[in-house]
């Protein structure tokens, strides 16, 4: 075998060792508890899933070696959970639609007219990033409450302003919230990268303003916005605290119900059931995140 060759294969193996300690780790803290999880939703009650089975109520277990439907079935009939699949997969495709419009308006504003207010529109829109999820909630649900900002200034003209806490309106504003200022960041520097001859050139080609916007710069940005649009959908789809605090009993989004039906209605194989079904929605998200990386890495020359 030939020294080059020799020495390739030795960097290959010691590359290896080197990326052996976090793909240990992953498979051991992460791999391993969502197998487990899984064989549990499937009736496997033995092993590491005993205690869990035998505290559990409305356990479905396997019989013999062959799994079980039986917690799928129990959720996919019962309507609660139907309504509340429905409600979390509008709350965030309305969420990540007004988050990426906010955030492309921005971003747009800052490439092509910048000056004091585009900074200030910035500066604003990364705020949220220095305040903690449960003091924003806490401040929206007042805000919108009753007896809260809104109200008190609309009573003043006579108008009754409408009570939008404890409803899923405050819900998608704090998703909103929560999720504006790491989009307004991705894409504003996805918008910035956008060559400034292009943008020229097309101008002197005659193209309007709306023209240079959807033929120039939208598609050029287009892996950053779709990076913004994966990563704002799958976290509001696997929020917890904005939802617990702001929004109604019922119904509500899955972050909570999964929450509930493990400590309050003591059925974690029906909890872990909705954790898989978030995550299979969740996996068609990040399909199109992968996407979007493989195209820029094979538009920049990596691949």
């Amino acid at each position: 075998m030939s020294r080059p060759v020799r020495r390739g294969r030795e960097g290959q193996t010691r590359g290896l060792f080197m990326a052996l300690p976090p793909i240990v780790l992953i498979a051991l803290f992460i791999g391993f508890p969502i197998v487990l999880a899984f064989l549990f939703s499937l009736g496997y009650t033995g092993g590491l899933n005993r205690t869990i089975a035998l505290i559990g109520q409305n356990v479905h277990h396997a019989n013999g070696g062959t799994p079980t439907a039986g917690a799928y079935s129990d959720l996919f009939s019962d309507q609660r959970f139907l309504g509340d699949l429905v409600v979390t997969v509008v709350v965030t495709l309305v969420s990540t639609t007004v988050v990426i419009l906010l955030a492309t308006t921005i971003g747009l504003y800052l490439k092509c007219r910048g000056g004091i207010l585009g900074k200030v529109l910035s500066a604003l829109a990364v705020i949220p990033l220095f305040i903690p999820v449960v003091i924003a909630s806490w401040a929206i649900l007042g805000f919108y409450s009753a007896d809260g900002f809104l109200r008190s200034v609309a009573a003043q003209f006579g108008v009754e302003f409408p009570i939008w806490s404890f409803t899923m309106v405050t819900v998608i504003i704090g998703s909103v919230w929560t999720s504006l200022p790491f989009a307004t960041l991705l894409v504003s520097s996805g918008l910035q990268a956008v060559p400034q001859a292009m943008i020229d050139a097309a101008r002197d080609a005659g193209a309007s303003f709306v023209r240079v916007v959807t033929s120039v710069l939208v598609p050029m940005a287009g892996v950053p916005i779709v990076i913004a649009t994966t990563f704002t959908a799958i976290g509001t789809l696997g929020s917890f605290t904005v939802p617990y605090f702001t929004g109604p009993n019922s119904p509500n989004m899955l972050g909570v119900d999964m929450s509930n039906y493990f400590s309050a209605f003591n059925q974690p194989q029906q909890s872990v059931v909705m954790a898989f079904v978030v995550f299979a929605i969740a996996s068609g998200i990040a399909a199109v995140y992968v996407w979007a990386n493989f195209r820029s890495a094979k538009e920049s020359g990596a691949v």
